[in-house]
């Protein structure tokens, strides 16, 4: 299951999602999303879990969880949404 996580501080690494989301299961992944140019934290990232049980038990417990002084938003990531294409000017 893919889980997103969300309000994350700006230090928080991909070790660090690991270290938590590992409490509660085997993780096939786990990262921060970084902006493509700065390369700072977005402040969300996803986690992926191979057992939906784990991954439920872990969002229960981390949803609204305080982690590194930000109180967490925790559930199943959503599908993203389509977008049109981007028009470029010149």
């Amino acid at each position: 299951m893919r889980i997103y996580v969300g309000n994350l501080p700006y230090s928080v690494t991909d070790e660090d999602l690991r270290d938590a989301f590992g409490e509660f299961g085997e993780l096939t992944g786990a990262e921060v999303v970084k902006d493509k140019f700065s390369g700072q934290s977005k402040g969300f990232g996803f986690v992926e879990m191979r057992d939906n049980a784990d991954a439920d038990a872990a969002i229960k417990a981390l949803n609204e969880s305080m982690f590194k002084g930000r109180k967490l938003t925790v559930n199943e990531a959503r599908p993203r949404a389509e977008r049109p294409p981007q028009r470029r000017f010149r």
